[in-house]
């Protein structure tokens, strides 16, 4: 039996992941924490085999709820479950002493997959994010990324899809409480994509951030 804890500062889904994994007969939720201090105090009490962990926490984040808990029981095993698709976020998980690092979106079966790999003392990277780094080696060497979708893949763009709609939305000059509300999201969600587009094509601003998407063709 897999004993795992779930640590992430919306209880909604807490819950929906511990449903979701309470059909497996391997695996055991004992407990779940909404951010790294209380998955410290948690752990004193009943450590357990896997963490899965979210980074942007209050009181404790991800990255250094990593490092206590792998300097603190190195036989606990972190599988960072984030929405978080950047590149710098998964280098400093997995820096921190994370084991594998999965999308949000995947589904039950991926994420199942992901926890019994990292239980077993081996790496796990979810499938999306694979892919996204095979496409970037590729371009770098000079080769097409493979079409895997109807739609085309934009060469120039380095958004995924989510932020792409967000960004659009920020164009047409919602605010970001409306675009929360459209896209069926939390308001911290939205800035975190905001955030996320920011490092990724170096806006300082909002305005800039629009004038990239137009200069790029990412928006109309």
């Amino acid at each position: 039996m897999i004993r795992t804890i779930l640590v992430d500062d919306h209880a909604i889904i807490r819950d929906g992941i511990s449903y979701l994994l309470q059909q497996e007969p391997d695996i055991e939720i004992i407990d779940q924490a909404g951010n790294g201090q209380e998955l410290l105090e948690k752990l004193q009490e009943a450590p357990v085999d896997v963490v899965l962990m979210d980074i942007n926490m209050p009181i404790m984040g991800g990255e250094e709820a990593t490092r206590r808990v792998r300097a603190l029981y190195p036989q606990t095993h972190i599988l960072v479950l984030s929405m978080l698709d950047h590149e710098a976020y998964i280098t400093r998980m997995l820096e921190a002493g994370a084991s594998g690092y999965i999308l949000k979106n995947a589904g039950r079966e991926e994420i199942t997959f992901g926890i019994r790999t990292v239980a077993a003392g081996r790496h796990f990277l979810c499938s999306e994010l694979g892919f996204q780094m095979l496409y970037k080696l590729q371009n770098s060497s000079g080769s097409t990324a493979p079409t895997i979708t109807s739609e085309p893949v934009k060469k120039e763009s380095i958004l995924s899809r989510r932020e792409l709609e967000v960004l659009k939305l920020i164009s047409e000059g919602l605010t970001t409480s409306e675009i929360a509300d459209k896209l069926y999201n939390s308001k911290r969600t939205i800035e975190t994509h905001r955030q996320n587009m920011m490092e990724k094509t170096q806006a300082k601003n909002t305005a800039s951030l629009i004038k990239y998407a137009l200069t790029h063709g990412l928006i109309d």
